[in-house]
Protein backbone atom coordinates (compact mmCIF):
# COMPACT_ATOMS: atom_id res chain seq x y z
CA UNK A 1 0.00 0.00 0.00
CA UNK A 2 1.32 3.68 -0.62
CA UNK A 3 0.30 6.71 0.64
CA UNK A 4 0.82 10.05 -0.77
CA UNK A 5 -0.12 13.56 -1.02
CA UNK A 6 -0.45 16.01 -3.68
CA UNK A 7 0.90 19.11 -0.91
CA UNK A 8 4.26 17.29 -0.18
CA UNK A 9 6.33 14.22 -1.24
CA UNK A 10 8.16 12.00 0.76
CA UNK A 11 10.63 13.52 3.34
CA UNK A 12 9.81 16.72 1.81
CA UNK A 13 8.61 20.58 3.65
CA UNK A 14 5.31 20.24 4.31
CA UNK A 15 3.72 23.51 2.80
CA UNK A 16 2.86 26.14 5.79
CA UNK A 17 -0.94 26.45 4.63
CA UNK A 18 -1.30 22.95 6.25
CA UNK A 19 -0.11 24.03 9.74
CA UNK A 20 -0.74 26.94 12.84
CA UNK A 21 1.41 29.59 10.68
CA UNK A 22 -1.48 29.62 7.90
CA UNK A 23 -5.02 27.98 7.53
CA UNK A 24 -4.31 25.09 9.35
CA UNK A 25 -5.77 22.94 7.09
CA UNK A 26 -5.28 18.98 6.79
CA UNK A 27 -3.30 18.06 3.56
CA UNK A 28 -5.41 15.69 0.64
CA UNK A 29 -3.95 12.25 1.09
CA UNK A 30 -4.91 9.53 -1.25
CA UNK A 31 -3.47 5.55 -1.06
CA UNK A 32 -3.46 2.92 -3.47
CA UNK A 33 -2.41 -0.99 -3.76
CA UNK A 34 -5.17 -1.70 -1.48
CA UNK A 35 -5.25 -5.52 -0.03
CA UNK A 36 -8.02 -7.55 -0.26
CA UNK A 37 -10.08 -7.81 2.91
CA UNK A 38 -10.39 -4.52 4.01
CA UNK A 39 -13.08 -3.29 6.20
CA UNK A 40 -11.75 0.04 6.92
CA UNK A 41 -8.82 2.63 7.34
CA UNK A 42 -7.34 4.44 10.36
CA UNK A 43 -4.83 7.33 9.91
CA UNK A 44 -2.81 8.78 12.35
CA UNK A 45 -0.84 11.79 12.06
CA UNK A 46 2.23 12.56 14.84
CA UNK A 47 5.35 14.42 15.45
CA UNK A 48 7.91 12.25 16.94
CA UNK A 49 10.27 15.39 17.22
CA UNK A 50 8.49 17.33 20.26
CA UNK A 51 9.75 18.19 23.53
CA UNK A 52 7.34 16.30 25.34
CA UNK A 53 7.60 12.91 23.21
CA UNK A 54 5.36 11.77 20.48
CA UNK A 55 2.20 14.33 19.95
CA UNK A 56 -0.50 13.39 17.75
CA UNK A 57 -1.45 15.86 15.25
CA UNK A 58 -4.97 13.57 13.73
CA UNK A 59 -6.31 10.55 14.54
CA UNK A 60 -9.45 9.58 11.96
CA UNK A 61 -10.75 6.07 11.79
CA UNK A 62 -13.31 3.59 10.36
CA UNK A 63 -12.38 4.90 6.95
CA UNK A 64 -15.03 3.08 4.84
CA UNK A 65 -12.60 0.66 2.71
CA UNK A 66 -14.09 2.21 -0.69
CA UNK A 67 -13.01 5.42 -0.11
CA UNK A 68 -8.98 5.51 -1.06
CA UNK A 69 -8.60 9.50 -0.52
CA UNK A 70 -9.29 12.52 2.01
CA UNK A 71 -9.41 15.58 0.33
CA UNK A 72 -7.68 18.80 2.11
CA UNK A 73 -9.40 20.34 4.91
CA UNK A 74 -11.35 17.75 6.56
CA UNK A 75 -13.96 19.83 8.68
CA UNK A 76 -13.55 19.00 12.71
CA UNK A 77 -16.56 17.17 12.69
CA UNK A 78 -16.60 14.10 15.23
CA UNK A 79 -18.83 11.82 12.38
CA UNK A 80 -19.35 11.61 8.96
CA UNK A 81 -21.91 10.02 6.59
CA UNK A 82 -20.58 6.21 5.90
CA UNK A 83 -19.48 6.28 9.71
CA UNK A 84 -15.76 7.64 9.27
CA UNK A 85 -14.97 9.28 12.54
CA UNK A 86 -12.13 11.25 13.99
CA UNK A 87 -10.35 10.74 17.27
CA UNK A 88 -9.19 13.43 19.90
CA UNK A 89 -5.52 14.93 19.15
CA UNK A 90 -2.88 16.42 21.82
CA UNK A 91 -4.96 19.65 22.33
CA UNK A 92 -7.64 17.79 23.33
CA UNK A 93 -9.47 18.84 20.46
CA UNK A 94 -11.60 17.02 17.24
CA UNK A 95 -9.87 16.45 14.28
CA UNK A 96 -6.50 18.00 12.54
CA UNK A 97 -4.19 20.03 14.05
CA UNK A 98 -1.22 21.15 11.87
CA UNK A 99 2.74 21.43 12.44
CA UNK A 100 3.51 23.74 15.11
CA UNK A 101 6.56 23.11 16.36
CA UNK A 102 8.10 25.08 19.59
CA UNK A 103 11.91 25.25 17.75
CA UNK A 104 13.52 23.40 14.73
CA UNK A 105 12.53 21.37 12.22
CA UNK A 106 9.76 18.91 13.15
CA UNK A 107 9.07 15.35 11.12
CA UNK A 108 5.16 14.49 10.69
CA UNK A 109 4.52 11.30 10.31
CA UNK A 110 1.26 10.38 8.34
CA UNK A 111 0.47 6.79 8.73
CA UNK A 112 -2.21 5.17 6.72
CA UNK A 113 -3.68 1.35 8.49
CA UNK A 114 -5.73 -1.13 6.35
CA UNK A 115 -8.00 -3.40 8.72
CA UNK A 116 -9.93 -6.22 8.47
CA UNK A 117 -12.60 -4.99 10.58
CA UNK A 118 -13.95 -1.38 11.69
CA UNK A 119 -13.51 -0.12 15.16
CA UNK A 120 -16.19 -0.40 17.80
CA UNK A 121 -15.03 3.11 19.11
CA UNK A 122 -17.12 5.95 19.64
CA UNK A 123 -15.86 9.57 17.87
CA UNK A 124 -13.25 11.15 19.66
CA UNK A 125 -11.25 8.29 20.76
CA UNK A 126 -7.39 8.83 21.39
CA UNK A 127 -4.49 8.11 19.36
CA UNK A 128 -3.90 4.92 22.48
CA UNK A 129 -7.42 3.68 22.16
CA UNK A 130 -7.59 2.96 18.38
CA UNK A 131 -4.47 1.60 18.41
CA UNK A 132 -5.62 -0.78 21.26
CA UNK A 133 -8.78 -1.57 18.77
CA UNK A 134 -7.02 -1.90 15.84
CA UNK A 135 -4.80 -5.18 17.66
CA UNK A 136 -5.18 -7.91 15.36
CA UNK A 137 -6.95 -6.36 12.54
CA UNK A 138 -3.98 -4.99 10.68
CA UNK A 139 -3.55 -6.00 7.12
CA UNK A 140 -0.82 -3.59 6.06
CA UNK A 141 0.30 -0.09 6.68
CA UNK A 142 1.77 3.01 4.46
CA UNK A 143 3.04 6.07 5.91
CA UNK A 144 4.09 9.77 4.49
CA UNK A 145 6.69 11.47 6.04
CA UNK A 146 6.81 15.31 5.66
CA UNK A 147 8.84 17.95 7.65
CA UNK A 148 8.20 21.59 8.85
CA UNK A 149 9.97 24.30 10.46
CA UNK A 150 8.46 27.94 11.49
CA UNK A 151 9.66 31.11 10.05
CA UNK A 152 9.28 33.72 12.85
Amino acid sequence: MQLTSPAFTENGVIPAKFTCDSQDVSPALAWRDVPEGVRSFTLICDDPDAPVGVWVHWVVYNIPANILKLEENIQRDKEFPGGMRQGSNDWNRIGYGGPCPPGGTHRYYFKLYALDATLNLQPGATKAEVLQAMKGHLLTEAQLMGKYKRSR
